[in-house]
C-alpha cells in the first residue's frame, strides 16, 4: 500500500470479516445488509409501499380494495339479506352481488342508495365499514402523494469505472447523469472512498478504507453529464495496482452525490459502488453530447459507451 494514503475510518463500515467478493453498498445504492430479528420489529410496510415499482403499488391497491370488500360482504351474508332493503333480484347468487357492490359503495361513501341496511347489526357492519373506508383512502392519497412527491436524484451512473492515461498519468474516471428533463442539479458534491483488504505486519488481512482525492470534488451547476476523475499520482492508494492486485485485495469504490433539485426545491443524494470486476483498464468514455444550432444535446444512451485507447508509454 501507498503509505501517504489517507485513511478514512469514518465510513461506518467494519474492517473485520472477508465478504469474498461480494459488496458493501449495492448498484442501486442501497447497502448490502441484511437484519436478522423479530420480523415485525425490522419491516417497515411505509418504505416498501413507497420503494415497490409502480406496477406492483397499484396491484396491491386494486387487490386490497376487492379484498376487502368481499370480507364484508361476506359479513353482509352471513348477518342475512332480511337486514337489508330494495334487493331487485331473489337468487342467493345475484343477492351476493348486491351485497357486494352495496359494499363497495358503502366503503367509499358513494352511497348510491337502492340496497339499504335496515337492521341494527348491518347498519352498525356498514358503519364501521364506511369508517375503514375513509381511513384506507386517507393512507392511500398519503402513499401515493410519498411516491410521487418524494424528493429523487434521479442520477444514473455508468456501469463500469475506468482507469485509462490522463494527461500525464493515469486516472480512475467513471460517470453519472441526471436523465431527468428539467431535473437540473446546482451545488453538486461528490466523495469516493475505497475499500480493499490489507495485511498488516503477517496479521489476518482486513478491511481499510480510503479517501480518493478527485481531480473536481464540487460543481455549481450540473446540466449535463459529469466524469469524475481520481488521478493516480503519487498519493493515490491505487498506486502501481493492477486488475490482479484489485481484485486479489478485493477491492471496491463507492460513490456519493449530493446536490439541490430545482424541481423538487430540496437536497437529494444517491449512492453506488464498482468492485473490481467492474473497473476496466484502458479504456475511454465516448462523449455523450454534440452542440447544435438550437442548443446542446445530451445523449442518455451513451452514458456506458466507452473505447479502447492505448496504455501509457505503449
Amino acid at each position: 500500500m501507498n503509505p501517504v494514503s489517507k485513511l478514512n475510518d469514518d465510513t461506518g463500515f467494519s474492517n473485520t470479516g472477508i465478504i469474498n467478493g461480494s459488496r458493501f453498498i449495492n448498484k442501486d445504492g442501497t447497502f448490502n445488509l441484511h437484519k436478522k430479528g423479530p420480523f415485525w420489529d425490522r419491516f417497515s410496510i411505509f418504505y416498501t409501499m413507497i420503494n415497490l415499482p409502480l406496477w406492483q403499488f397499484i396491484c396491491i391497491i386494486v387487490s386490497f380494495f376487492f379484498s376487502i370488500n368481499l370480507v364484508y360482504t361476506g359479513i353482509y351474508w352471513l348477518i342475512g339479506a332480511d337486514q337489508f332493503t330494495g334487493f331487485i333480484s331473489n337468487t342467493p347468487g345475484k343477492i351476493f352481488k348486491e351485497l357486494y357492490f352495496f359494499s363497495t359503495e358503502t366503503f367509499t361513501t358513494v352511497g348510491y342508495g337502492r340496497v339499504n341496511p335496515v337492521g341494527d347489526l348491518a347498519n352498525l357492519v356498514a358503519a364501521v365499514e364506511a369508517m375503514s373506508g375513509f381511513l384506507s383512502f386517507a393512507l392511500a392519497t398519503g402513499l401515493i402523494y410519498g411516491r410521487f412527491a418524494r424528493p429523487r436524484a434521479h442520477v444514473k451512473f455508468s456501469e463500469h469505472a475506468l482507469i485509462a492515461p490522463f494527461k500525464d498519468k493515469t486516472a480512475l474516471m467513471f460517470r453519472f447523469v441526471c436523465y431527468k428533463q428539467n431535473h437540473a442539479l446546482s451545488d453538486v458534491n461528490v466523495q469516493v472512498n475505497l475499500a480493499m483488504t490489507v495485511s498488516e505486519n503477517g496479521e489476518e488481512a482486513k478491511y481499510r478504507y480510503y479517501t480518493l482525492p478527485l481531480e473536481r470534488s464540487k460543481i455549481e451547476s450540473m446540466p449535463m453529464n459529469w466524469t469524475v476523475v481520481h488521478p493516480i499520482d503519487d498519493q493515490s492508494p491505487l498506486a502501481g495496482f493492477t486488475g490482479e492486485d484489485l481484485a486479489a485485495n478485493d477491492m471496491e469504490i463507492y460513490v456519493l452525490i449530493r446536490g439541490f433539485n430545482d424541481v423538487y426545491g430540496n437536497t437529494v443524494q444517491q449512492r453506488t459502488s464498482y468492485t473490481y470486476h467492474e473497473i476496466q483498464f484502458n479504456r475511454k468514455f465516448i462523449p455523450m453530447y454534440y452542440e447544435t444550432a438550437n442548443g446542446t444535446v445530451l445523449e442518455l444512451h451513451k452514458l456506458n459507451k466507452h473505447e479502447a485507447v492505448r496504455a501509457k508509454g505503449s
